[in-house]
């Protein structure tokens, strides 16, 4: 059915040229198109053009060149050109044909394409200049007049030798009217359209689009040649000096069949270069022909071999590509005495590459609007994110936004995806797969833990900014999906109540980790220890004066904290660069306030502090210079 048309907007004017895009989606005429990538890419809408309503419906007795059912009739007008292909040479040569049984069938043909050159007129054009559908009708038709395409179209439907007859009242099998029949060669043209438009429609095989197409090129090329030899025989003075009288006396009163055999059975046999010898040529007209002939089948048999080698070096091109990989990486462990277990994680690793090509999210969605691409991994990962630990309870609008920078990785069994002591960059959810978590202590390897779907790793080291503490390694076939720390940073920047979720959620995790697993991290049990202390001062002072808010915002120091991803972390002592303390310092999140700093120097080291100073001796001024990992002495 059409489209609904908006009240508030008035129909456009019948002299405007119209934008084709609108159309794809226009049912009254052509109905709906089911397959966009079948769309000529001539078809474009200009850039800039305003696509209303008011544009959708095109004039009436206009076709629009990409309607189904105009396209149906294009296509049933191919199977008639090649009937056409076949019966122009056929006629040619075996005159009894082309006034015989052929004639009735070659009027019907004749009368289809006479009544395509009527639609021809009703076809809406696309404006080269504007890329916009043209569909009123004088400029239809003065493009088509003037263009040579009508000229040829008319002289390759018109039965000349039909209308010779009704004006002569006499049936004329002389060559001039076989010669006039092969302009209905001009129809080939829409054969070679209609291959285009399948090798670029995804529906179909482009490996057998072209063989076929290829196939169809050297069948015409071989009956057109056998054809054109036969006639030149028949039109010999000396029937029995040409190549076929010398096998069959009197062939002109023989088959018709009899005589396509023979010609047909020479063609091939000269085109494949066998060359029997039983029938060659006799007359100079023959020997003349036939050397162009062979000239021609050099260009055709290049033409095939060319095309049939690429069609399959371009099936087997991601095998080499890979071969060529596999071999490098063999040169490149050997050169420099990789380890074997190395190696095999190399070779592991890039197989998984080409195995999985298809499936890789960055290259199958690189050159797709980001809109797109945002739109399938929500529809592929969201559901992931969402049971994730880290993002419990967070908004939708959170993980939409989120969701749209992640990348997804397959890796093969037995890869270290993170090891232990590197710098952290990303962090990882396990889509499917299984982890495990390992250290390594005095150079022995100590398993802690299984990580399987929809589980994370890395975030710890990413989180508190310091070296990972463990090596992950995929125990077997494993998909994930990565988080950059930086796009995540720039994700909660603005988000406090997001990140406030965020953080409970973390903080959560970490009060739930195994204790093998808190000894490999100092500095997290620290800052548990720490924590667990400001909590249990806070319950102690049971008041809710200002103070008392102070230390409880202090709870959850990284709530100001995760809208920087995390908080400032200065390391404190309690006496001046100058002294002689031995004490060691104590690492802490930057609070907000000179006085919340003074109250946790006094909890930390048991002595309330007046002055802060920095490491080269000079004081503190602002809590908002200070950078990460700042030494600062109070006494």
């Amino acid at each position: 059915m059409p489209l609904p048309e908006t009240p508030t907007r008035s129909p456009a004017p019948l002299t405007e040229t119209r934008s084709p895009t609108p159309l794809l989606f226009r049912r009254h005429s052509s109905r709906e198109i089911r397959n966009i990538a079948s769309v000529s890419s001539s078809i474009l809408p200009a850039f800039g053009t305003v696509m209303g309503e008011g544009s959708v419906k095109l004039k009436r007795f206009v076709i629009a060149p990409y309607d189904r059912r105009y396209r149906l009739w294009q296509t049933f007008l191919v199977v008639l050109v090649v009937y056409s292909a076949w019966a122009s040479p056929f006629e040619l040569a075996f005159k009894k044909a082309a006034t015989g049984g052929l004639l009735p069938v070659d009027l019907v043909v004749d009368a289809f394409f006479a009544i395509d050159i009527i639609l021809t007129f009703f076809v809406a054009y696309l404006d080269k200049s504007t890329y916009l559908l043209v569909e009123e009708h004088k400029k239809i038709a003065f493009r088509y007049v003037t263009h040579l395409w009508f000229p040829m179209d008319v002289a390759s439907t018109l039965p000349f030798q039909t209308i010779n007859r009704i004006v002569t009242g006499k049936m004329n099998r002389g060559p001039v009217f076989g010669f006039l029949n092969l302009l209905r060669l001009w129809r080939l043209r829409r054969v070679s359209e209609f291959f285009s438009r399948l090798e670029k429609d995804t529906r179909f095989s482009y490996f057998w689009t072209r063989y076929c197409k290829l196939i169809c090129v050297t069948l015409f090329s071989v009956h057109s040649a056998g054809c054109f030899y036969f006639w030149l025989a028949t039109r010999y003075h000396n029937s029995e000096d040409t190549w076929i009288g010398k096998n069959i006396p009197d062939f002109k009163t023989k088959s018709i069949w009899q005589g396509y055999t023979y010609s047909m059975y020479w063609s091939i046999t000269t085109l494949t270069t066998v060359g029997y010898g039983d029938l060659y040529a006799v007359n100079t007209e023959e020997k003349i022909f036939t050397i162009f002939y062979m000239l021609l089948n050099i260009g055709l048999t290049a033409y095939f071999i060319g095309n049939m080698t690429n069609l399959i070096v371009h099936h087997a091109v991601r095998t080499f590509a890979m071969r060529d990989a596999i071999n490098q990486i063999l040169r490149y462990a050997s050169k420099n005495r990789l380890p074997e277990g190395l190696k095999e994680q190399m070779l592991a690793h890039l197989t998984l590459k080409f195995k999985t090509t298809e499936l890789q999210q960055e290259q199958v969605l690189e050159d797709l609007p980001k809109a797109i691409r945002s739109s399938i991994s929500q529809q592929l990962f969201r559901t992931t994110l969402q049971n994730t630990y880290l993002f419990k309870g967070v908004p939708e609008d959170f993980i939409v936004q989120l969701v749209s920078e992640i990348k997804a990785e397959y890796f093969p069994p037995n890869v270290d995806i993170i090891i232990q002591n590197e710098i952290p960059t990303d962090f990882y959810i396990i889509v499917s797969g299984a982890m495990d978590v390992v250290t390594y202590k005095n150079g022995t390897e100590q398993f802690l833990s299984k990580l399987g779907s929809q589980e994370m790793f890395g975030e710890i080291g990413v989180m508190f900014n310091i070296p990972q503490p463990f090596t992950v390694r995929s125990k077997r076939l494993s998909q994930v999906v990565r988080i950059s720390h930086h796009h995540f940073k720039q994700l909660v920047q603005p988000l406090k109540e997001d990140g406030q979720i965020i953080l409970s959620n973390f903080l959560q995790h970490l009060k739930g980790l195994k204790k093998e697993e808190l000894a490999e991290m100092p500095v997290i049990s620290e800052f548990l220890d720490d924590l667990n202390s400001e909590e249990a001062t806070v319950i102690e002072a049971g008041t809710e004066d200002h103070a008392g808010q102070v230390q409880q915002e202090n709870i959850i120091p990284t709530a100001p904290a995760l809208s920087k991803t995390l908080p400032t972390r200065v390391i404190i002592h309690g006496y001046h660069p100058d002294g002689t303390s031995n004490e060691r310092g104590k690492l802490i999140h930057l609070p907000d306030s000179v006085e919340h700093l003074l109250s946790i120097a006094e909890r930390k080291f048991g002595k309330r502090g007046t002055t802060i100073v920095m490491a080269d001796g000079s004081q503190m001024e602002d809590l908002a210079a200070l950078r990460e990992s700042d030494r600062l002495y109070i006494f």
